[in-house]
């Protein structure tokens, strides 16, 4: 057996426990949201899992939901008063060492490890659900949106990834730092006059694949129900899945059946 053997079984043993202590973050955001009338919806993975298995994907590891821009900062304003003890908002802004630009509201008595993860930066690392911020997209031919969001998102990774002292790190910043400010430019001058009321999708630095949904296949919003709890979710949870997976209801192969992290520990102290 080897070491990565171990850790696989290791990783699938805790994965429950896991996704529990997620599923009570996500609660909290719940009470938060409906509270203070912020709306949120289930999004990706999560969406996809409250469908095709009413709860987690079987071996899924983590939470994401969205909310519109406007409704993010709201939530970025209140939750650090409203969330429960042991949670934590975490930002661009109050951990700049962290370079997604994605808010997660974190577990503190806890230990998740990402590929991307940095250990010789001083920020939380706890298992967390994901907030993604979306904006209204001008209507533009998927096929242009896609190339630029690839272009911008691609461009903004590379930037903000650890970068050492050598010709090249140099010039990935010169070259990527002017494609960048270049497909920012063409998206403006592209959406210039353009109606935004047809569609929405994540922010530009954070929509790789050029993703675009109707608003009208969001809003107004819906329920689910998750892991026998009810949760907000799009309008039209069919169409806004058959924008992000297509076939969302065909089972991967067992290959690609994977637990994302690399290391899960789900209490620190018991």
């Amino acid at each position: 057996m080897t070491t990565n053997h171990y850790l696989e079984q290791f990783k699938a043993q805790q994965l429950r426990s896991c996704q529990l202590k997620q599923l009570s973050i996500l609660e909290e955001i719940d009470r938060i949201c409906q509270k203070h009338h912020i709306a949120y919806w289930l999004d990706g993975g999560t969406l996809l899992g409250a469908v095709r298995h009413k709860g987690f994907i079987p071996w899924d590891d983590d939470i994401d939901i969205a909310m519109r821009q406007d409704d993010v900062d709201r939530f970025i304003s209140i939750a650090p008063q409203e969330l429960r003890e042991g949670l934590f908002l975490q930002t661009p802004q109050n951990e700049p060492q962290v370079k997604e630009p994605i808010i997660k509201v974190r577990d503190l008595n806890s230990f998740y490890v990402e590929k991307n993860d940095n250990f010789a930066a001083d920020y939380q690392k706890g298992l967390y659900v994901d907030i993604f911020p979306m904006i209204d997209y001008p209507t533009l031919p998927r096929p242009f949106v896609k190339r630029i969001a690839l272009g911008i998102s691609k461009s903004y990774s590379i930037l903000h990834k650890a970068h050492y002292y050598t010709p090249r790190s140099f010039a990935e910043f010169f070259w990527f730092g002017a494609k960048y400010w270049l497909f920012r430019g063409i998206w403006s001058i592209a959406s210039w006059g353009r109606s935004k009321q047809t569609y929405l999708s994540n922010i530009l630095i954070n929509n790789g694949y050029g993703i675009m949904h109707r608003q009208d296949s969001v809003f107004p919003l819906s329920t689910i129900q998750f892991e026998g709890k009810t949760f907000s979710a799009p309008a039209n949870p069919d169409a806004y899945l058959s924008d992000l997976y297509r076939n969302y209801m065909e089972i991967p192969p067992v290959e690609k059946r994977v637990i994302h992290s690399v290391f899960i520990l789900p209490y620190l102290n018991v």
